[in-house]
């Protein structure tokens, strides 16, 4: 495949004219196809259907005697905590079980460790926090929400870039980092042990530092096993910094996404700063879901039995995308992407200039994605040219109709881009 740039204009003109033919032609589908976030698919959702009836109506009580059908328990369940940490590698005495959303324990970790203390008038807009980026929108929308100043972060195949991070720490006002360490979001990388202990070696200026390390992925692979990586809680430990990271994980995409179980893994003394925090919020979360989940998957190996089962549905999913992208795009020089071994994305790079124009071209034929820009804070990419492809929702039909469409949009845009000059 010759690279478009070494075409002559007579060429692309053609090469143009055939692909918005064939554009026109999905257009005049109207095909309805939604690949604009990583939600699982129905066929994941049916793994734990079992979940449903893993409790009869005696079963109600906790191992230390907890009646889990009334209040109390802000921190969850002891079974829930074991298995957790086991999930983890963390101990019982380090982890927090909040409701059905990791998203939400951020978002008030972030209150209560990096803002509490700086609500006085006009000092809040002085915080800061650090954003790998390419990296997960909704992270940046609770920066933006509570009024955080964004950094970006820019990239590396072994996680952020240190040297970037370094440079930042010396400022007063950066308050926090956000990571994704295993299949960062959306480009699944997996940070190094390097970076990671790099990482916990950090020495900022700001005492009430956070990293903000969300482990949403931790056992999220489809090809191969999980991968282990250097352990952030006992690496700050040994630094001294126990206190600086903030570990999150869930069952969204293991179990039920509106009805799982987050947690936190922390020291001692976060977790009581934790729940005095969200003690005035609730009497106590969903215990019986707690119950529930520990019922139906018994231990950390009934867990990766499960995920085996996600991984074959996944991997069938993403083989789709990466062979389209192969198929159409390699060669032209027009688009490059990244080929993850887990998690939930493929992170998609159109020609600089491009990403906006991509995705309004798919949703003008009907193919809703996330919205160029939004893997950067504030959703602003300076290259616009980073696209999130999300295969896990559509049935593999929808998918194979959605990546080639996208692929006719990504080749439609670029040649628009090509020939204004």
């Amino acid at each position: 495949m010759t690279p478009y740039a070494q075409l002559s204009k007579q060429d692309l003109q053609k090469l143009y004219d055939n692909c918005k033919e064939k554009y026109n032609r999905y257009k005049a589908q109207g095909l309805k196809l939604d690949m604009s976030r990583g939600k699982p698919g129905a066929d994941q959702l049916d793994l734990s259907m079992g979940l449903l009836c893993a409790l009869n109506p005696e079963d109600y009580l906790s191992e230390d005697g907890t009646d889990c059908r009334n209040y109390g328990g802000v921190d969850g369940i002891i079974e829930m905590k074991k298995m957790f940490a086991d999930l983890l590698d963390v101990r019982t005495d380090e982890v927090f079980v909040g409701g059905n959303a990791s998203l939400s324990l951020m978002y008030e970790s972030v209150i209560a460790f990096c803002l509490t203390d700086f609500m006085t008038a006009g000092e809040k807009s002085k915080r800061k926090f650090l954003c790998p980026a390419p990296g997960y929108d909704r992270h940046f929308s609770i920066s933006e929400h509570l009024e955080i100043e964004m950094i970006p972060i820019p990239m590396t195949p072994q996680g952020p870039d240190m040297a970037e991070i370094k440079k930042h720490i010396t400022d007063p006002a950066v308050a926090g980092i956000w990571c994704v360490p295993v299949f960062s979001n959306p480009q699944g990388v997996v940070y190094s042990d390097e970076v990671i202990k790099e990482m916990a070696a950090l020495k900022p200026v700001a005492a009430d530092f956070r990293i903000l390390w969300d482990n949403a992925y931790v056992i999220h692979s489809f090809e191969g096993e999980p991968p282990q990586t250097a352990n952030i809680l006992r690496e700050c430990e040994k630094q001294g910094a126990y206190d600086m990271p903030l570990v999150f994980t869930s069952f969204s995409k293991i179990s039920f996404p509106g009805a799982g179980v987050s947690a936190m893994a922390a020291s001692p003394a976060n977790l009581a700063k934790m729940r005095a925090h969200m003690i005035v919020q609730t009497i106590g979360p969903d215990k019986i879901n707690q119950l529930r989940h520990v019922r139906f998957f018994k231990d950390l190996e009934g867990i990766r039995s499960h995920m085996k089962k996600h991984g074959s549905i996944l991997r069938r999913k993403f083989n789709v995308v990466l062979d389209a992208l192969t198929t159409e795009l390699e060669g032209k020089e027009i688009g490059s992407w990244i080929s993850p071994k887990g998690g939930y994305f493929v992170s998609f790079d159109a020609m600089p200039g491009c990403a906006k124009r991509t995705v309004a071209l798919c949703a003008e034929a009907g193919l809703i994605m996330t919205t160029a820009g939004a893997t950067y804070p504030y959703g602003n990419d300076p290259d616009d040219s980073n696209i999130r492809i999300a295969p896990s929702f559509p049935d593999v039909g929808q998918l194979e109709q959605a990546m080639e469409l996208f692929c006719v949009a990504v080749e439609l845009a670029a040649l628009e881009k090509i020939l204004e000059h």
